[in-house]
């Protein structure tokens, strides 16, 4: 139902639906074009999960709006993101433009955690290459050349400690409960987690916010049930014979 013509019909059509409630993401999709991460740019408005190679697919865009929607009181300016799973790079244009460093701190990425940082992990080293490229193809040369958004080769499933603790944390896979502890580790005070969780007894799967306040206190929240792609290791993932 929300499927568009354009970037713009897509994005009007999650609105309308009730799938985009803020102005903030809103505007923030519509600086992000969907055909410059989609391998077919004739699907790359359709509202349904696109292949993008590798096993591997770049969510619907309703997905995309739930968790931007979702994680959204933890993307201010300045804040840390860390996007397992990362793709072809959609999420990470995404949230880059969701935590945008305010006017004339543009140039405060030399330090530990200063300035606003994307990180996108995946672990298909093609895929990680292709996102930089989309990423470049969008516009974001510039955010990447000055640290604001990087893409790193690793198990999203341990995280990324480097540059932790990050305010918000997306996965875009389903994952099994286990990896809920090393990602929640890695949450800021306060910081949201985003994450599918599958249940190993029934494969059952369900988005869970964990959350971590000002003190620490983690409490964890299962929101709805949805289907995502196994977050997996990258030999089972992907084959190698794939194109």
């Amino acid at each position: 139902m929300c499927s568009g013509r354009t970037n713009q019909e897509l994005i009007s059509n999650l609105r309308r639906e009730g799938l985009i409630h803020s102005t903030r993401v809103a505007e923030a999709m519509a600086k992000v074009d969907r055909k410059a991460y989609c391998p077919d740019p004739r699907s790359a408005y359709q509202d349904s999960p696109q292949t993008i190679g590798y096993s591997a697919t770049i969510s619907a865009p309703h997905m995309h709006a739930h968790a931007a929607e979702e994680l959204l009181e933890y993307l201010k300016p300045d804040s840390s993101v860390l996007d397992v799973g990362s793709g072809s790079g959609y999420l990470a244009a995404l949230f880059h433009h969701l935590v945008k460093p305010m006017p004339g701190h543009e140039g405060e990425v030399s330090g530990a955690h200063s300035g606003s940082r994307v990180i996108g992990i995946e672990h298909i080293e093609p895929l990680v290459k292709q996102s930089v490229e989309n990423m470049k193809t969008d516009g974001l040369s510039d955010a990447m050349s000055k640290g604001q958004i990087e893409v790193v080769l690793g198990d999203g499933r341990k995280g990324w400690p480097a540059r932790a603790p990050y305010n918000a944390i997306h996965v875009g896979a389903a994952s099994p409960p286990s990896v809920i502890d090393a990602l929640e580790a890695q949450l800021a005070k306060p910081g949201r987690l985003f994450i599918p969780v599958e249940d190993p007894a029934s494969g059952a799967q369900d988005i869970y916010h964990v959350d971590k306040d000002e003190s620490g206190k983690v409490t964890r929240k299962k929101m709805y049930g949805v289907r995502y792609v196994p977050l997996t290791d990258a030999d089972k993932q992907w084959t190698r014979t794939e194109l």
